[in-house]
């Protein structure tokens, strides 16, 4: 049975996930982005999948001692990021939060899909890297990369997703705090399938 502080959190939770899946990203032509800089490094990440599509993922850069806002993932949708070439961590935010690492090479774009998974009350998700021929089960190579290609819409940040996360920043720092130690308990081969190595990067 539920105690009312357990029912409060449960309540919280939910309030703050369905404010963060109503949250509108700005709508942008992937012809319109820039060019990549030679010095820089590209990051798309994806979302693709009807299980778990009512509730949205925001996502992080976690490298530093800032946790930097990146935007928000709705079913469908696609964020592109430039950033600084070398080791780098990303986070994604949901009723948990999970991460994953990336050494990133310059002038090279990369790819990561967030999946889905049942959490104890709404969806959490996982961020996967997408290789470059390595093994894997997400490939740049096959024919569901094509299908994310062409079926998510790129988007970028909005005063109102900038927004969300100024008033969730709170709750979005204390789920680092809580579940970046799990993640640093996970193997050297777990934290391996997890992270976005070098040769995953492609000339685009």
């Amino acid at each position: 049975m539920l105690t009312l502080k357990r029912l409060m959190v449960v309540v919280l939770a939910a309030v703050l996930l369905a404010g963060c899946a109503g949250v509108k990203m700005t709508p942008m032509a992937e012809q319109a982005l820039r060019p990549l800089a030679a010095d820089q490094s590209r990051v798309q990440f994806f979302r693709s999948s009807f299980v778990g599509s009512a509730i949205a993922a925001s996502v992080y850069d976690v490298t530093g001692e800032e946790v930097e806002f990146l935007g928000i993932l709705n079913n469908d949708t696609r964020i592109i990021v430039d950033r600084p070439p070398g080791k780098r961590t990303f986070m994604v935010v949901s009723e948990a939060a999970d991460y994953m690492h990336a050494e990133l090479d310059p002038g090279l774009t990369y790819y990561s899909i967030i999946t889905p998974r049942m959490g104890m009350w709404k969806a959490r998700f996982s961020m996967w890297p997408v290789r470059n021929g390595a093994a894997g089960e997400y490939q740049i190579d096959s024919s569901e990369f094509a299908e994310w290609m062409r079926e998510t819409q790129v988007m970028g940040l909005s005063s109102k997703a900038r927004g969300w996360f100024e008033l969730n920043k709170e709750d979005v720092l204390e789920k680092h705090a809580k579940y970046w130690p799990v993640w640093l308990k996970k193997s050297p081969q777990d934290l391996d399938e997890r992270t976005l190595h070098g040769a995953d990067g492609v000339k685009r």
